[in-house]
């Protein structure tokens, strides 16, 4: 699987095209800004990209619109997003832009190598992942309806933005897949979501819910 990371800080690109490189990934290309990024793209045709959200020249959000650029080109092109903090108008941009094969991640997060491949590979494969202080922060921005909702029933919901399936999530948080499943159903009830087996569409509809 070919992968093309954009980001400018040498020693940090060096360590993720290590990383994807020992975990099975060809990196295609490693690109220092848009411009490099956008022509490694259309050179190489890549399966997935690892974008730093803040780039040169001003650091503010030239990664993430190189990222929707080429979601633009190659629709559902699969693009993992990644920065120090939490950009919740940058993270509802490009989940507005389509919500398939769409991550995004808090640095601090890729540096758990299990969790970040893991994210890497759910993306690639048309997933849709969220960091979870994003997720948090996101349902603050839609406290109205989501007040309904429990303490236990908000970290399901969390979870389930992250696009973990019952299994996974009782996991988490170490309760029977009987009661995450009791759990989901409140969480669409209080929501008016509609219910669905499809961990994905599941994340489409709380996305859909949060106004992404």
């Amino acid at each position: 699987m070919r992968v093309v990371i954009l980001e400018d800080n040498p020693i940090l690109a060096e360590g993720l095209g290590l990383l994807l490189g020992n975990s099975g990934f060809e990196v295609a290309a490693v690109a220092g800004d848009a411009d490099e990024f956008a022509k490694a793209v259309a050179e190489h045709v890549p399966d997935i990209a690892v974008v730093d959200v803040r780039l040169p020249p001003t650091f503010t959000d030239e990664g993430l619109r190189a990222a929707i650029e080429a979601r633009r080109l190659r629709p559902g092109f699969p693009v993992l997003v990644f920065s120090q903090y939490v950009e919740e108008v940058y993270a509802a941009e490009l989940l507005a832009a389509g919500s398939e094969g769409v991550g995004y991640l808090l640095k601090d997060r890729v540096s758990r190598v299990d969790e970040f491949m893991e994210a890497v590979r759910r993306v690639a494969a048309s997933g849709t992942v969220l960091d979870p202080e994003v997720v948090s922060q996101l349902m603050v921005k839609r406290s109205d309806p989501l007040e309904r909702l429990t303490p236990r029933e908000r970290e399901v919901l969390a979870l389930m933005a992250e696009g973990l399936g019952n299994t996974a999530i009782g996991q988490k948080l170490v309760i029977s897949e009987g009661a995450v499943h009791k759990h989901v159903g409140n969480v669409f009830l209080k929501l008016d979501l509609p219910p669905t087996d499809s961990g994905h569409r599941r994340v489409l509809a709380v996305l859909a819910h949060l106004g992404l």
